[in-house]
């Protein structure tokens, strides 16, 4: 709105880049533009001030499609002055000189003209098509056709209104009708969905029988290589308990060896020492074969005493010493020369 300043009996207004004012003296303009400033007298002139940025109006339409249906559209229409002088010649945008405000409401009015022409066309354009067509097309249909009604209007011509955008937020006809179209959408989408998971399942159950294939693969190989592996296992202990087996032979067959090696010297040493025992008791033989009776007799009897620790009793017999002592004589007379005697017997 414009600003406007009071000095004495002079008025001075400044206005908004976005604001058209026109200064009427009778009924003449005298000033007309955007954005000016200057000074007046408010007792000889009326002062009238047209915005020409855009303008927003809501628009809320109900209407009955051809099946008789309610519909309610709600949407905006965006609009601006592009003749300022002739839309205050057909709207009063008058301003109060004191505070700078609109002394009607004009704005208001053209929102109202431009609500329902809007409204027109929504409602001619919902009753010439079916529920479903509306709800469907029904955004790009409505915008269009608003557009186009308003474009022909003579009435916004004859303002001096351009419409600059027509926009449609929702098309919705009754709950329960609306219910009704979605439920049709809703089954398919349900049905839809209910495919969608018996198609999950059914992969789902088919990757599990794959899964249980191949852990059945994995199983059936396990146990051919668990067989490979326990005969694999049976040949290693077969060929283990045969190198043993040989080992121990070979071995057997050594100890034998050396035992019969270690035998047969032993044998031998054996069959040595045995031999010179022999020879030493043949030559011991052969000696006391050429000695006499008595002198063998006398090494016995050394003999046995050597070996006898105590002796008890002893007895001598005539037939033991008879012939000791006739040696005796005998060799006593051969020594002197003399004839043999006569045996004697010796009793004793």
């Amino acid at each position: 709105m414009a600003d406007i300043t009071r000095m004495g009996f002079l008025r001075h207004l400044r206005a908004d880049a976005s604001s058209h004012v026109l200064l009427y003296r009778g009924a003449r303009l005298r000033r007309s533009g955007r954005g000016l400033a200057f000074w007046f007298s408010p007792f000889a002139v009326s002062v009238a001030e047209v915005p020409v940025d855009d303008r927003e109006v809501a628009l809320a339409v109900h209407g009955r499609s051809a099946d008789f249906q309610d519909v309610v559209v709600q949407g905006s229409v965006t609009f601006r002055v592009v003749n300022p002088e002739l839309t205050a010649a057909r709207v009063d945008f008058s301003i109060d000189q004191r505070r700078g405000t609109y002394l009607r409401q004009p704005l208001e009015k053209l929102a109202l003209m431009l609500t329902q022409l809007a409204q027109q066309r929504a409602q001619s354009y919902v009753k010439d098509a079916a529920l479903r067509e509306v709800v469907v097309r029904g955004h790009d249909g409505l915008r269009t056709a608003i557009e186009e009604g308003l474009a022909g209007a003579p009435m916004l011509t004859d303002l001096g209104l351009q419409i600059v955008a027509v926009r449609i937020a929702s098309v919705k006809p009754d709950p329960e009708v609306e219910r009704a179209l979605e439920a049709p959408t809703r089954e398919r989408i349900q049905e839809e969905a209910d495919e969608a998971t018996f198609r999950r399942r059914a992969q789902a159950v088919d990757k599990e029988r794959a899964i249980q294939e191949n852990e059945m693969q994995n199983q059936i190989e396990l146990a051919k290589r668990e067989q490979q592996l326990i005969d694999q296992r049976g040949q290693n202990a077969r060929r283990e308990a045969t190198e043993k087996a040989e080992a121990a032979r070979i071995e057997s067959e050594a100890q034998a060896g050396r035992t019969r090696l270690a035998t047969e010297a032993q044998a031998a040493g054996i069959r040595a020492v045995d031999g010179a025992r022999t020879a030493l008791e043949k030559e011991r033989l052969d000696a006391y074969r050429t000695m006499p009776a008595n002198v063998i007799a006398g090494l016995a009897a050394q003999e046995l005493a050597g070996k006898l620790q105590r002796i008890d009793h002893l007895n001598i017999t005539p037939e033991l010493l008879g012939p000791l002592f006739a040696n005796l004589l005998e060799a006593g007379t051969k020594r002197l020369g003399g004839p043999d005697p006569a045996p004697r017997k010796v009793t004793p």
